[in-house]
């Protein structure tokens, strides 16, 4: 036994295989490990409630012996008062948990879409910046009732009220909190967290009127002329894609995200139909084209070097926001619409002009029923058989159309 000092710490000759131990004779128990690849670690040795423990204290380098000494005191007066810093370390370790850790954990365990991680992610680094790097034990009540009333009322940058954004953050920290009250345990098999800070907004969560909009039924006919008009004089292939993708919403009801990035591999126009095959409520579905839906797309241009229906000059290669489009649509129909009306009005035209099942026009927009005999006794993947009733829709929006063509282009 001899003094550690880094003298004579640097000195020590490696053993030949395994490891070798020299323990200062000074403090009884603070000892160096020392393994024939010449790695040296501190080491600390005492008795809890009786039992041997070892325990490490760092690297050599990383600690001076003085640091690494001290250190060792701790942990021995520690161990002469029955408590195991080993226990000790792992508590904290749990209770230091990050909201990083935690968000990275839940978006890798979890069956998530790449759009719902990137919604996450979104959230984590914007509305709780400021909370990302600390433990998420410490996010506490006080905290979430000003951060979620900021938000309710002045929005992310003080750009106005947000109280759907409020809601949307918050479900997401709910979520991710419950997520490591059940994964992110402390030694003795307790939750880091009891008490999700979360529910404490229950009672001021923010009322958010349901989204009614749609193309006005008088407006309809007058709509769909002016797509028809657009469509022969488009000057150039991203106008041409940006109409023909809205007229594909409006006769589809489709989603934009899973319109817009479709590819010609998942269309076949000689059975009539076309696929989605990861879908938001993913279940993969093969949909029936109506007659005017198969002569819009029979009638796009296949470009060379690109898998897509709707193809734009654009990064990634297909139109996403068909917005110039839109802003004419929305002056003809006399009010804002947005790629989202067009599935709202394809269901209310569906359900009140057409007379179809809501069942039916759920399955047709890809929401699939809740109620027991519709989940387990229908087809709801392979709509082929909805093809008349698609159809009827499509009609009717041909019926619409004034008997004599508007000049749309003088009006917008």
């Amino acid at each position: 036994m001899t003094r550690l000092t880094k003298s004579f710490i640097d000195k020590i000759t490696p053993p030949p295989t395994g490891y070798a131990l020299h323990w200062d004779e000074q403090d009884r128990g603070f000892g160096l490990r020392v393994t024939s690849d010449g790695k040296r670690t501190y080491i600390v040795q005492g008795r809890i409630h009786g039992k041997e423990a070892r325990i490490t204290v760092g690297p050599h380098g990383v600690f001076t012996p003085d640091q690494a000494r001290e250190t060792a005191r701790e942990h021995l007066r520690s161990m002469r008062r029955g408590i195991d810093p080993r226990t000790v370390a792992k508590e904290r370790a749990a209770t230091a948990v990050t909201l990083r850790t935690v968000a990275d954990s839940y978006k890798r365990d979890r069956p998530l879409k790449e759009s719902s991680k990137a919604e996450i992610e979104r959230h984590v680094t914007t509305t709780f910046e400021t909370w990302l790097n600390k433990p998420v034990s410490a996010i506490t009540r006080e905290a979430v009732t000003k951060r979620f009333n900021e938000i309710k009322t002045k929005g992310l940058r003080g750009n106005g009220p947000a109280p759907a954004q409020a809601n949307q953050a918050f479900a997401i920290l709910r979520a991710l909190i419950n997520y490591a009250i059940r994964e992110y345990r402390k030694p003795d098999g307790s939750a880091i967290i009891t008490d999700n800070p979360i529910e404490v907004l229950y009672k001021k969560w923010n009322p958010i009127k349901p989204r009614t909009s749609r193309i006005p039924d008088n407006k309809v006919g007058t709509v769909w002329s002016a797509l028809k008009e657009w469509r022969d004089v488009a000057y150039n292939r991203d106008t041409l894609a940006s109409i023909d993708l809205v007229m594909f919403l409006i006769l589809t009801g489709a989603r934009i995200g899973e319109a817009s990035a479709l590819t010609w591999d998942r269309v076949n126009l000689d059975e009539g139909w076309w696929h989605i095959p990861d879908p938001k409520n993913s279940n993969p579905v093969w949909l029936p084209l109506s007659s005017q839906a198969h002569e819009l797309l029979s009638t796009r241009q296949k470009i060379e070097g690109s898998p897509y229906v709707f193809t734009s000059w654009g990064k990634c290669g297909h139109i996403r926001d068909p917005r110039d489009t839109m802003k004419k649509v929305s002056v003809v129909a006399g009010t804002k619409i947005t790629p989202h009306d067009l599935r709202r009005t394809f269901t209310t035209v569906g359900v009140a002009q057409c007379g179809i099942d809501l069942h039916k026009v759920e399955l047709l927009t890809n929401h699939v029923p809740k109620g027991v005999t519709a989940r387990h006794y229908l087809e709801t993947s392979h709509l082929k058989y909805l093809q008349p009733e698609v159809q009827r829709i499509s009609d009717w929006f041909d019926s619409q159309q004034p008997q004599s063509t508007i000049n749309v282009n003088k009006n917008t």
